[in-house]
């Protein structure tokens, strides 16, 4: 029995792995709470067995989605996009704009945690929770083509893709700076201490010996 429950724990763990290719199927509409990590690290191993039963507990939510994210597999775009720089790194909120969670992660903390803040939220499919402005966003959406939805979110896809493109062009010639600038140094720095430095160090701290006699 306990080898059966622990097979169907593990089955509705892996039906909630995120990709970008399942990512708008799976959280619209939805606040999520999502762990990003890597199978080999030891803490996201230790994390694993109470996050499971996380999600277990909002597994066939309507509103709320506990979820992971292998930032070594198809979920690495995700975990790029979203900014996580170490593992386990736990996220929630908006998909579109997560925040960090930096509570304690026992199974009792992060279940409070999710009851209080995993609450419906402004979406297509929840309207009636959404102010003025994003009722008429929504409404300006729902008359555009499907065709006409495509291009524009081809349009925006392309200026985050850009934006990432220019900041890591932008790194590497900073890392190019970086390097020139530490050469620069460190050849300055050789050529002080072939120039006598040392000897000059030596023969004065041999001085203060001579007229300590």
């Amino acid at each position: 029995m306990k080898y059966a429950a622990a097979l169907l724990l593990a089955a509705t763990a892996q039906a909630t792995m995120l990709t970008p290719d399942n990512w708008d199927a799976e959280t619209g509409g939805k606040t999520v709470f999502l762990k990003f990590f890597a199978p080999w690290c030891g803490h996201c191993k230790k994390l694993k067995p109470d996050w499971d039963k996380l999600m277990d507990a909002f597994d066939g939510s309507k509103s709320a989605l506990v979820a992971d994210v292998d930032c070594t597999a198809e979920g690495k775009p995700l975990c790029e996009s979203n900014g996580v720089q170490g593992f386990p790194t736990l996220k929630w909120g908006d998909p579109s704009a997560l925040e960090s969670y930096e509570g304690a992660r026992s199974y009792d903390a992060l279940k409070k945690f999710a009851d209080e803040n995993l609450k419906p939220m402004c979406s297509p499919s929840n309207i009636d929770l959404c102010d003025a402005d994003k009722k008429a966003e929504i409404e300006k959406y729902s008359k555009m083509s499907a065709g006409d939805l495509d291009k524009a979110i081809e349009e925006q896809e392309k200026k985050i893709a850009d934006a990432e493109t220019t900041f890591k062009d932008e790194v590497k010639k900073l890392q190019k700076t970086y390097e020139g600038l530490k050469e620069a140094q460190d050849t300055a720095i050789a050529e002080v201490k072939a120039s006598g430095l040392g000897l000059m160090k030596a023969v004065k701290a041999n001085a203060g010996k001579k007229d300590e006699l």
